[in-house]
């Protein structure tokens, strides 16, 4: 079975995002914030040598990467999507481009995706990688510095530590310097990976996209890409957040104005809707605003129905717990279906 194939039957996906953020959960210095948890550093504009501060008490020691790996067979889902780097630039992964990473930086001193590689191979399943191509906030040129508006925080760029001005920044240094050499080590250290998904795209250029999608086909042919790289580089595509279309039609989709191109079909006909089972990817202690475990079955149901995989997000905490109300719903969900 190929790929596409694989990736068609699969229907039902969980994604993680997991990172320092979520030891802040939502709350900086007394105040909550609204946004997505994920984002908050952008939004409290937190400084880099602040926030730098959390790497050194990271410290999970509830992650056990069999226990998740098992959790989300249990509720019926057939692959793994999780943050390897988010926009905060702090990585998963023992990398040797920065330090700024879970083996270098913080006293747990693992290597959260290597050890979830092994459990997905040893329990098969599928694993795929986020991996924010664009946006570092840790990187003075990291991308978004050519959008204005529309983002959780107060810029898409690090705008708190390097200024708003687009003047002086070169996103080709971060591109380079980091961007690539860490994709690179993704694609060369953990083994098979059903997907790479990426996000955000805005400054990155066309070039850029297709060096990346040329990238991951020469070291992993089956590997699929999402349209969120940008600029048309893609095998399949990723709606909008939360999109849930009444009816699908691929020539009238909105999500794939994710690649900043209009719309273009999957090539191979693969769609998906990346979706919370609140109001935040990352976790927040305080977002009670659950999905019920009827209307996670009745979601499914419906996007598969028209061809549309469901990629629905857990945020565990920072001590590595996936919260007990997500496994709650997922499981009852799980039964329902």
């Amino acid at each position: 079975m190929t790929n596409h194939e694989w990736y068609k039957q699969a229907q039902y996906g969980m994604m993680i995002h997991w990172g320092l953020y979520s030891l802040l959960a939502g709350e900086w210095k007394g105040k909550r914030t609204p946004g997505i948890g994920e984002w908050i550093q952008s939004y409290f504009s937190i400084k880099n040598e602040e926030y730098s501060q959390l790497a050194k008490v990271f410290n999970p020691i509830y992650f056990n990467a069999e226990e998740w790996v098992l959790f989300a067979k249990r509720c019926g889902m057939k692959y793994i999507v999780i943050t390897s780097k988010h926009h905060d630039g702090f990585a998963l992964f023992k990398s040797e481009v920065d330090k700024f990473n879970v083996v270098d930086a913080t006293p747990f001193g693992r290597d959260i995706i290597g050890e979830l590689a092994e459990a997905c191979y040893k329990h098969d399943m599928k694993l795929g990688l986020y991996y924010s191509q664009e946006l570092d906030w840790h990187h003075p040129h990291g991308g978004g510095y050519t959008n204005s508006g529309g983002c959780s925080g107060v810029s898409w760029h690090n705008s708190w530590d390097y200024g708003m001005s687009a003047e002086g920044k070169d996103f080709s240094i971060c591109f380079e310097e980091k961007i690539k050499p860490q994709i690179k080590e993704i694609l060369t250290k953990y083994g098979e990976l059903c997907l790479v998904w990426f996000d955000t795209p805005h400054t990155i250029s066309t070039e850029q996209s297709f060096e990346i999608f040329n990238m991951i086909k020469e070291y992993q042919p089956n590997c699929l890409i999402n349209s969120r790289l940008g600029n048309g580089a893609y095998d399949y595509v990723s709606l909008f957040d939360n999109e849930i279309p009444e009816k699908f039609e691929p020539n009238s989709a909105t999500g794939s104005l994710n690649d900043l191109g209009g719309f273009k079909p999957s090539p191979y006909g693969l769609y998906e809707t990346p979706a919370t089972l609140n109001d935040t990817w990352g976790y927040k202690y305080f977002d009670h605003n659950w999905k019920s475990p009827e209307k996670v079955a009745e979601l499914k149901k419906h996007l598969n129905s028209m061809g549309v995989n469901y990629l629905l997000n857990v945020g565990p905490d920072g001590l590595g717990r996936i919260p007990s109300i997500s496994q709650d719903i997922l499981l009852k969900a799980a039964e329902l279906m």
